[in-house]
C-alpha cells in the first residue's frame, strides 16, 4: 500500500504504477496496490482517463493515454537539455560510430531524453523513455559523482549492491573512493556493464550550482575501440558536456536579464 496525501499526490500515485514490467492494471489491482477505496479509485481514474493520461477498452485495464505522447512531443521541442546538446550528440555520433544520449536525472531516475546512433555493431538497450539502472555504467557513475556528498553517500548506501558489482570493491567507502577519481577525470568509463558489447563513456551536465541535472554519453563497440580511440572519446565528451552546462547556464542567465 502507498501512502499519500492530497487529492493530486492520489491521483499522481495511479500514474507511478505504471511501468516497462506492468504496463496495464485492473481497477482491483490497483485498489490493492494503493489502499484507496473504489469509489474514490473510480472517481480519479475518470479524471485521468477524461483528461487524455488513461486509456481502456470495456472489460480490459488500463494503459497510458494518447495526452501522454502529447507531452512527449511537447517536451522533445520545449527541453532546454535536447536544445543546448543535440548537434553535438549527431556530431559525436558521427564521428565515432556510435550512439550518443543525453540523458536527465530525476527521483533518482536516469532517462534517456534524447539520441542519434551511427553505430554499426551492438546497440544500446535504453533508448528514449527507458529508465537506465542506477549503480551500474558510466552515466550513473559520472551523476554520482558530482552529486552534494550527503546525497552522494546516500544513494550509495541505498544502491550499494549495483554498484559494489563492478569489481571496486564490496564497500561504501569503495565506491566513494571510485566515484572521486572520476569526479577527478571529469568522465567515467564503462565496458559492457549496462548492454554487453558496449563501452560507454560519460560526462556530467551540470546546473550552475554545480549540481548535475543529467549527463551525456557516448557508447560504441568495445572490439574496436583501442586506447587511443578512448582517449579521445573522453576528451571530446568531457568538452561536450562542459559545453551543454555553459549553454544551460547562458540560457538561463538571458531569461533573468
Amino acid at each position: 500500500m502507498t501512502s499519500v496525501s492530497g487529492s493530486g499526490e492520489r491521483i499522481l500515485a495511479i500514474l507511478d504504477l505504471f511501468s516497462e514490467e506492468r504496463p496495464e492494471w485492473l481497477p482491483d489491482e490497483m485498489m490493492e496496490a494503493l489502499g484507496y477505496s473504489r469509489p474514490t479509485l473510480y472517481r480519479y481514474l475518470k479524471t485521468l482517463k477524461d483528461a487524455g493520461f488513461l486509456a481502456a477498452l470495456p472489460g480490459a485495464g488500463y494503459t497510458l493515454g494518447p495526452r501522454v505522447t502529447e507531452l512527449d512531443f511537447l517536451m522533445r521541442r520545449a527541453d532546454p537539455l535536447i536544445a543546448a546538446g543535440q548537434d553535438l550528440l549527431r556530431d559525436m555520433a558521427e564521428d565515432h560510430r556510435g550512439a550518443a544520449f543525453l540523458v536527465r536525472w530525476y527521483r533518482r531516475k536516469l532517462l534517456c531524453v534524447a539520441s542519434e546512433d551511427r553505430s554499426t555493431e551492438a546497440r544500446s538497450s535504453y533508448p528514449r523513455g527507458r529508465p537506465m539502472p542506477m549503480g551500474r555504467g558510466a552515466i550513473s557513475r559520472a551523476i554520482a559523482a558530482f552529486l552534494p556528498s550527503r546525497e552522494r553517500t546516500r544513494l550509495i548506501e541505498d544502491y550499494l549492491e549495483e554498484f559494489t558489482t563492478l569489481g571496486i570493491g564490496t564497500t561504501r567507502d569503495a565506491v566513494l573512493d571510485e566515484l572521486k577519481r572520476v569526479r577527478r577525470a571529469g568522465v567515467a568509463v564503462a565496458w559492457g556493464e549496462v548492454t554487453p558489447g558496449l563501452v560507454g563513456v560519460a560526462a556530467p551536465i551540470l546546473a550552475a550550482d554545480n549540481v548535475p541535472i543529467g549527463a551525456l554519453c557516448l557508447s560504441r563497440d568495445a572490439a574496436t575501440t583501442d586506447a587511443a580511440r578512448l582517449s579521445e572519446i573522453r576528451r571530446v565528451v568531457a568538452a561536450a558536456g562542459q559545453r551543454i552546462s555553459d549553454r544551460l547556464d547562458a540560457n538561463v542567465r538571458r531569461q533573468i536579464a
